[in-house]
């Protein structure tokens, strides 16, 4: 997992994927934050913090993760406003946040933590507050990632909106994401299937420059499509989610 972070911080301020990343969420916190003074966020599984950061803008963001690695590493890059704590029992006040956010976290949670994670965001959250959660998306993209990452699950739009209306929350947007890298994606995840998955690879290293400026384009273009329509498929699900 170590290893994971580290390549992730490596890439995050860079990588067409997080570059997309933050194209199809920035719409969401826009709207989970508008007309509310200095906002108070909460990233629930921060890693390493990067997102804290870039969320700063938009409120004042505090972020916790059960990594002590993570923790360090964010730590390392000037980042303070990060706790350790877990996502099944966040040492915070209930109702306290105006926007409590999950990133590629509960797809590594077994049922029972999984459940507890999204209850304690729905305990977090200020009646009338959002949550943005993004996950990874659709089975059949397992692939290599899958194992680095501690996969448990992929979801389908069905299940992610269950499991959040069963903790209370009415949802307000639930989008596949990525579907313009679906079919290379897609067949690459089948090879890595039938030759076995392995944890040995680095699909997070930034590619060559143009390949990585020609996707980063692609995904601002699908993120500006995804403000208005809700894609039918992708490799993640992003949900916003209200506290009524």
């Amino acid at each position: 997992m170590e290893r994971l972070l580290r390549a992730t911080a490596e890439a995050e301020a860079r990588h067409f994927w997080f570059r997309g990343f933050r194209a199809f969420v920035g719409p969401l916190v826009e709207i989970a934050t508008a007309g509310r003074p200095a906002p108070l966020i909460l990233d629930c599984g921060c890693g390493t913090g990067a997102n804290v950061e870039w969320l700063g803008a938009a409120g004042r963001a505090y972020g916790f993760d059960l990594s002590a690695p993570g923790l360090r590493i964010g730590r390392e890059a000037g980042r303070r406003r990060l706790a350790r704590a877990s996502v099944v029992a966040a040492p915070f006040p209930s109702g306290a946040f105006d926007l409590v956010t999950s990133f590629d976290v509960l797809y590594a949670l077994d049922e029972v933590h999984e459940r507890r994670a999204i209850g304690e965001m729905f305990r977090l959250v200020k009646p009338g507050g959002y949550a943005i959660v993004n996950v990874a998306a659709m089975p059949a993209l397992r692939g290599d990632h899958s194992v680095l990452s501690h996969e448990v699950r992929r979801y389908g739009r069905g299940e992610l909106r269950a499991h959040l209306e069963e903790a209370g929350f009415t949802i307000e947007r639930l989008t596949y994401t990525n579907a313009t890298l679906f079919p290379p994606l897609a067949l690459a995840r089948y090879l890595q299937r039938r030759r076995g998955l392995r944890d040995d690879v680095r699909e997070l290293t930034v590619p060559p420059a143009p390949v990585n400026a020609i996707l980063s384009a692609a995904l601002r273009v699908e993120a500006a499509w995804v403000r208005h329509f809700d894609a039918p498929f992708g490799s993640s699900l992003l949900c916003l989610a209200r506290k009524p």
